[in-house]
């Protein structure tokens, strides 16, 4: 395989065994009350969970520096691809150009290109699907860039929380915003704009309702279009019936070609929380 596809580790791992050996993670830290945490594989969600749910100040991440990315690039092959976190949410997409032309200036003779995803979590991994059906179908470097482009402009990302409770902690809510939505269990539907930014697409009283109306909108978003061909992608957080029940609910609207579900890396849960879904197509 002479391409290499390197992303952050807000690209979830598979919740069963698949084989994922093609993606090579740079691991984001999370910082809670002094203490430091690697996102890398050893990571325990459920860790990470009881101390987030222990403290009264919100999980804080940091992204890797540009000489980890560096690191990762030295891999011996002619083309490689970088998918990162949304540049609207995370530093880790500029970290990356940065050690990108770093990489480039030493080796001129390598194809290097880094993608903001504009996303996160099974948004990125659906991403890197792509480029590895590109890339292994022998297509030149420029044009598994300019067809991922288009393809991560035409990503849709929808997540539910089971709780607001990091938002809260971290000053995304209001004061009475954060009562409200506590008190009536208010559950959120939330996306991804054009520009990778988060925005809200609907609300519920219930869980349930909420994947339902989540799936509503999906099929409302694929009203016209073929995606017989296109996977769905779904992370989700300490809750893998849940997943599969949105699975369920989303591919009896919409015929998606198959569903991989997706277990939340330490990024994917200080946002996620456990309960939490994001779902990108």
């Amino acid at each position: 395989m002479g391409f290499q596809i390197i992303g952050d580790s807000c690209c979830d791992y598979p919740y069963l065994e698949d084989d994922y050996s093609w993606l090579i993670r740079v691991p984001l830290t999370i910082e809670l009350d002094g203490e430091t945490f690697v996102d890398d594989k050893n990571l325990s969600s459920g860790m990470l969970i009881s101390k987030m749910a222990a403290s009264r100040n919100a999980p804080k991440s940091a992204c890797p520096s540009p000489g980890s990315f560096l690191e990762a690039y030295e891999c011996g092959k002619k083309d490689i691809y970088v998918v990162t976190l949304s540049d609207k949410l995370s530093g880790s997409y500029n970290s990356a150009v940065v050690a990108a032309k770093m990489f480039k200036d030493a080796n001129p003779d390598k194809n290097i290109f880094v993608f903001s995803s504009k996303s996160a979590a099974s948004g990125q991994i659906a991403i890197c699907h792509k480029i590895l059906e590109l890339a292994s179908s022998g297509m030149d470097f420029d044009e598994v860039v300019e067809q991922t482009l288009d393809f991560i402009s035409e990503l849709s990302t929808y997540f539910i929380l089971e709780t607001l409770d990091v938002f809260r902690k971290n000053g995304r809510l209001n004061h009475l915003q954060s009562i409200v939505t506590g008190a009536l269990r208010i559950k959120l539907i939330m996306g991804g704009d054009e520009t990778g930014n988060i925005c809200v697409r609907g609300k519920a009283l219930s869980m349930d309702r909420a994947i339902g109306k989540m799936a509503e909108l999906i099929a409302e978003r694929c009203k016209g279009l073929d995606m017989s061909n296109r996977k769905l992608y779904i992370t989700q957080c300490k809750c893998p019936d849940r997943a599969r029940t949105a699975r369920d609910k989303i591919m009896e609207k919409v015929p998606f070609k198959s569903c991989d579900i997706l277990k939340a890396g330490g990024i994917s849960t200080i946002y996620a929380n456990e309960g939490g879904m994001v779902i990108a197509f």
